[in-house]
C-alpha cells in the first residue's frame, strides 16, 4: 500500500488544492511516484474542474497516471456547489467506492494525495462527516488553514476536533498577498504556542518531509 495523506481545511477556498499541488511537487523532487485523489467534488458542471486541474499536474510528474481519466480520480461529482450531503441529496455514500478508485490509483505511485471537500465538519451523508474518511482511508490528515483575520479561531476549533478524534495530523496556513495582517495580529500567537509553524509556498520541502515522518511514525506504533 501507498502513503495516504488526506488533505482537508478549515472552510472551503482555502487553499486545499494549491496545497495538493504543491506537495505533489515536493514529493516529486524526493524522488517518489506522486497520484492523486479527489473523492468527491461539489459544484460541477460537465467535468469537474478541480479533477482536471489536480490530474494534468500530477501526470506532468507521474507518466504512469496518463493512463487514468478524471473520473478515475473523482468518484462522486455533483452539480450543486454545497455539502455533499445537500448536494448528493441526503443519498448515502458507499465508500468502497472510494476504496476500489484508491487503489486503482495507488498501483500507479508510492505515495497519493486524498483532497476533501470543502471544511473538515462537512456532513456526507445522514452518518458520515469529512472527517470520517481520513481514518476510512488509513491516512495522515493535513488541516490547511487561512491567514485571514480569524484564523487563530478558526484553526484551533479545527484542531481540536482533530485531536479530539484521535486523527494523526499536521497543519499548515496558506497566506494570501491579500493577508498582509497576518505577521502584526496573529502570528505572534502561533509563535508562542507551536514549536514548528509551515507555510504553504515556502515550506513546501520540509512539509513532506514531516508528513512522511509522521506517516513513518504511526506505522511504527501499529496505526
Amino acid at each position: 500500500m501507498s502513503k495516504r495523506i488526506f488533505i482537508t481545511a478549515t472552510n472551503t477556498n482555502v487553499g486545499k488544492t494549491y496545497t495538493t499541488i504543491k506537495l505533489m511537487e515536493a514529493y516529486t523532487k524526493m524522488g517518489l511516484r506522486v497520484g492523486v485523489y479527489k473523492p468527491i467534488e461539489t459544484g460541477v458542471n460537465g467535468l469537474p474542474a478541480d479533477g482536471i486541474l489536480l490530474l494534468k499536474h500530477a501526470q506532468s510528474l507521474n507518466q504512469q497516471l496518463k493512463k487514468l481519466h478524471v473520473n478515475d480520480i473523482v468518484t462522486l461529482a455533483l452539480p450543486l456547489p454545497a455539502a455533499p450531503y445537500v448536494a448528493n441529496k441526503g443519498k448515502k455514500i458507499d465508500l468502497t467506492l472510494f476504496d476500489r478508485a484508491l487503489e486503482k490509483i495507488e498501483a500507479l505511485c508510492d505515495i497519493v494525495l486524498i483532497e476533501g471537500a470543502g471544511g473538515i465538519m462537512v456532513p456526507l451523508d445522514e452518518t458520515l462527516m469529512l472527517i470520517d474518511l481520513p481514518r476510512h482511508f488509513n491516512a495522515i490528515t493535513l488541516l490547511v488553514t487561512h491567514c485571514q483575520l480569524g484564523c487563530i479561531n478558526d484553526t484551533l476549533l479545527s484542531l481540536n476536533v482533530l485531536m479530539n478524534t484521535n486523527l494523526p495530523h499536521l497543519w499548515v496556513s496558506n497566506c494570501r498577498a491579500k493577508d498582509d495582517t497576518f505577521v502584526q495580529i496573529s502570528l505572534p500567537y502561533f509563535k508562542k504556542r507551536y514549536d514548528h509553524l509551515y507555510f504553504i509556498g515556502h515550506d513546501n520541502t520540509a512539509l513532506a518531509q514531516a508528513l512522511l515522518d509522521k506517516i513513518n511514525q504511526e506505522n511504527s506504533q501499529g496505526v
